[in-house]
């Protein structure tokens, strides 16, 4: 069998470009090269230039290539007859490079917000992972919330604060409404860049300002007393495979971008330290919002578990970390699944879409 060749971006210009290159790198050393050829496409954290990293650099030495590389760049055709990618070669002719698939591995802003998967959508190539609706619907927490809620799944109590209204009016009245403690987030932001935790009015507006720099809505959100679960969901044919679900345990304040990438004050059990009943709920309700958001492929989806032991959807992250030491792949492991096997179970299924 002909072997399938699938485009796989990293980089982009996020806040996230750092962790978008140790996701590809991990996740490209686990595919099956008897059943893929990888075409790695780094997209350029300054200008966005796309390029493709040559089949003689190893994965473990494409960041060091980054840094000395002579560029190859190469554009996405937008017509559904090319397929492929377009490489800019100066003087020479125009060479394409076809793809079958392509695998977004771009976190946060221009990458998992939809804006990218809807350009392979249009050029008539299958994106492995969630499609452009799914991941701008995702993307914005509102909306997202929204819909759980239609599908049974509440949310935490929240205002929605526009930045234009913000600017002529300062914080509205019923910000402070769902009671302090509280977060001011980004409506569309990842890794929690931008959030506050707000402890009082006093508070409040420094914490929109910060969350304006990223979105120009956020959201003012009550904090749940409790832990945050989440659960890794993995689509096999029409079968949602669900790995155990995990607890991120906080020694003080919240998951921020810092402590997830540091863990300094924090732990993650896997699995989580919460009965069975509880556990099979959890499992059930991200099978139940992965299914009402439009999700496909993996995703992994957040909950608070409040004291009181209600369960309320934080968010569902459409490409999330995967490096030997994110959530999704250890969550995924403590479900008997090897990194390799996820990895190439997401790919297939992304092909035979």
């Amino acid at each position: 069998m002909k072997r399938k060749r699938v485009a796989v971006l990293f980089g982009g210009r996020s806040s996230e470009y750092d962790v978008s290159l140790e996701t590809a790198t991990a996740f490209m050393a686990h595919i099956d090269r008897a059943a893929f050829e990888v075409v790695p496409v780094w997209v350029e954290r300054g200008s966005g230039a796309w390029n493709i990293v040559p089949d003689g650099v190893p994965v473990e030495r494409v960041g060091e290539w980054l840094e000395t590389a002579s560029r190859i760049r190469v554009v996405l055709s937008p017509d559904r007859f090319t397929r492929g990618l377009v490489m800019l070669g100066g003087r020479r002719p125009l060479r394409t490079v076809q793809i079958d698939a392509a695998l977004p591995l771009l976190h946060g802003r221009n990458g998992e917000d939809g804006t990218v998967q809807g350009a392979f959508e249009l050029a008539g190539i299958p994106v492995v992972g969630c499609g452009a609706e799914c991941s701008a619907l995702c993307m914005d927490k509102r909306l997202a919330h929204v819909v759980a809620g239609a599908a049974g799944v509440p949310a935490p109590r929240s205002v929605l604060v526009r930045k234009r209204e913000f600017e002529c009016a300062g914080a509205p009245d019923g910000a402070a409404s769902v009671g302090f403690p509280c977060f001011v987030k980004p409506v569309r932001s990842g890794s929690s860049i931008g959030i506050s935790l707000v402890e009082r009015t006093s508070e409040l507006e420094a914490a929109l300002e910060l969350a304006f720099e990223r979105d120009d809505e956020a959201l003012v959100e009550e904090r749940v007393d409790g832990s945050e679960v989440g659960v890794a969901v993995l689509e096999r044919r029409e079968e949602l495979v669900c790995g155990e679900p995990d607890e991120i345990e906080l020694a003080g304040g919240f998951f921020d971008f810092h402590e997830k990438y540091s863990l300094e004050t924090s732990s993650i059990h896997v699995p989580a330290r919460i009965p069975a009943p509880d556990r099979e709920r959890v499992q059930e309700l991200a099978r139940r919002v992965f299914r009402a958001l439009g999700c496909r492929g993996f995703a992994r989806v957040d909950f608070f578990r409040a004291a009181d032991g209600r369960l309320l959807f934080n968010e569902a992250n459409t490409i999330p970390g995967f490096t030997a030491h994110s959530r999704f792949p250890m969550m995924m492991a403590a479900a008997g699944w090897t990194f390799g096997r996820a990895v190439n179970e997401i790919l297939a299924e992304g092909v035979r879409r």
